[in-house]
């Protein structure tokens, strides 16, 4: 049967709702902008809230019987080569918890790169799934994670072969990519599914330049943020999966555990439209964003102090397998700068807000959002913040680690130790100590920290040291991080 991707089922119910004058006696209590605070509807605009409908009972019939969301899935799934497509308006960070709980269930293994979200780590916690850690490839001297290899996957089964699974970051914040057909291979050899968290990657199936897409490259459930690399709104996100290895139902409902009853209309609306964008004109937008990152690359590489991280940095033996051009990831080293301090400088002083930040490096993500004029700002800014570089020298330092040290050992589940006794201990007494919370620098969002590592000195003093120099810890509950709540020891 024909598909029809001129089609976007649930903008076209929008627009039938306000054509035919439908009145509303449910939530939303706004009611179509009409009880709306003025200010707040000088702000964001009538429109906000007029896509702002109840989805059933509003956008489709009280037994839905309209089909919108189910068609607009169907459309998506045959958008990029899945059996079936699910969306969520809470972001990957749902997706990927839906996943997980998909393939492991409590006190059951699933193979897990250490470079995850700290979303896997919160789907730990819920799920009382036991990682088996597998071991990014680090490259010591960016200091910088690339996702697992197949053969590293291959020997954490032959270590655990009871496990449920394998999960994979790829692409990663920075745009480094994993040889995903080996790993699915890996997997299917052994009769268990493949999750790949491509909360980055949501534009890879539109453009034969990017690199493959985890639905072509065999993976049996992917979790896609069009929000992140795509024109979705916040929180819009999709899970696709194929196969019969993760049953469709099984993973809609696992979904429904954590999924809102209340879920927004105007999320699904951008999903939705932003498939019909990408089916009918995602390889000339793309294909046009490609050339300009090229040459946004070339111009930032001509900034005297500033390098630019390309394929060339990322892929190779140990390394990653492939690389995408679009963030655009900007190494700081030649001007003695850390990226806190250039991040905070381009904001204040140039309104000019970078994605990611670290101790090096500061990354700008390209979009078919952006054109000469939005790069052109970019690049005067760039060339501005090498210009002031002397004066942002200096001040604390970050003292990270080598790879051999980053990695602490898992003594207890995730769950186990954020649920049972904790104290809090100051950060001087807690090297030795099993972690019960999570230490996550955002971005990227890679817990240093999981609830029931043993924690170590140079990882401490890792944060210690990132928290002095503008490093960025929204989840532990000491802010300051001078102290830690760990595992209480009780006495036998």
């Amino acid at each position: 049967m024909a598909v029809d991707h001129t089609r976007a089922p649930i903008l076209e119910a929008l627009s039938d709702y306000h054509r035919k004058g439908h009145l509303p006696f449910t939530p939303p209590g706004h009611k179509q902008a009409r009880g709306a605070d003025p200010a707040v509807r000088e702000v964001l605009g009538d429109a906000v809230f007029l896509g702002d409908v109840l989805a059933t009972g509003g956008l489709d019939d009280r037994l839905t019987r309209g089909q919108v969301l189910e068609r607009a899935e169907e459309l998506m799934a045959d958008a990029v080569h899945a059996e079936h497509t699910f969306f969520t308006t809470c972001g990957s960070s749902l997706s990927v918890k839906a996943a997980m709980l998909s393939v492991a269930g409590p006190h059951e293994k699933l193979l897990i790169g250490r470079d995850a979200h700290k979303s896997v780590g919160s789907g730990l916690i819920l799920s009382g799934i036991e990682p088996v850690w597998v071991e990014p490839r680090w490259d010591p001297g960016r200091r910088i994670a690339h996702a697992p290899s197949a053969a590293d996957f291959e020997r954490a089964f032959e270590a655990h072969p009871d496990a449920k699974g394998a999960l994979v970051t790829s692409p990663t914040p920075y745009g480094s990519c994993a040889d995903l057909s080996a790993i699915a291979e890996v997997c299917h050899a052994r009769g268990v599914p493949l999750i790949v968290d491509e909360a980055w990657g949501a534009h890879l199936p539109f453009h034969p330049d990017l690199p493959a897409w985890a639905m072509d490259a065999g993976a049996d459930i992917c979790v896609t943020s069009v929000h992140k690399m795509g024109s979705g709104l916040e929180q819009g996100s999709v899970f696709h999966v194929q196969g019969d290895l993760v049953p469709p139902q099984l993973l809609k409902n696992r979904s429904d555990l954590l999924s809102t009853t209340s879920p927004s209309v105007l999320i699904f609306a951008g999903l939705d439209g932003w498939r019909r964008q990408m089916v009918l004109h995602g390889r000339e937008l793309l294909g046009a964003t490609l050339e300009l990152a090229s040459e946004v690359r070339a111009s930032i590489e001509a900034i005297e102090g500033l390098h630019v991280d390309d394929r060339a940095d990322y892929c190779g033996p140990g390394l990653a397998d492939d690389f995408d051009p679009l963030p655009v990831v900007i190494d700081l080293s030649g001007l003695g700068v850390t990226g806190y301090r250039a991040a905070d400088w381009l904001r204040e002083h140039r309104h000019v807000d970078m994605h990611l930040t670290d101790h090096r490096r500061i990354g700008a993500q390209i979009t078919f959002g952006d054109d000469r004029e939005t790069t052109g700002e970019l690049l005067a800014a760039l060339k501005d913040l090498a210009r002031v570089a002397p004066t942002l020298r200096g001040g604390p330092q970050v003292d990270v680690p080598a790879p051999e040290e980053l990695r602490m050992e898992q003594v207890q589940l995730p769950r186990d130790a954020f649920f049972g006794p904790a104290e809090d201990v100051p950060v001087e007494r807690a090297a030795g100590r099993i972690a019960a919370e999570m230490i996550t620098p955002y971005p990227p969002g890679i817990p240093a920290v999981l609830p029931g590592e043993r924690l170590t000195e140079p990882v401490l003093r890792y944060l210690r040291s990132g928290l002095e120099a503008g490093m960025n810890l929204p989840d532990p509950g000491d802010p300051q991080l001078e102290k830690v709540r760990v595992v209480k020891v009780t006495s036998r």
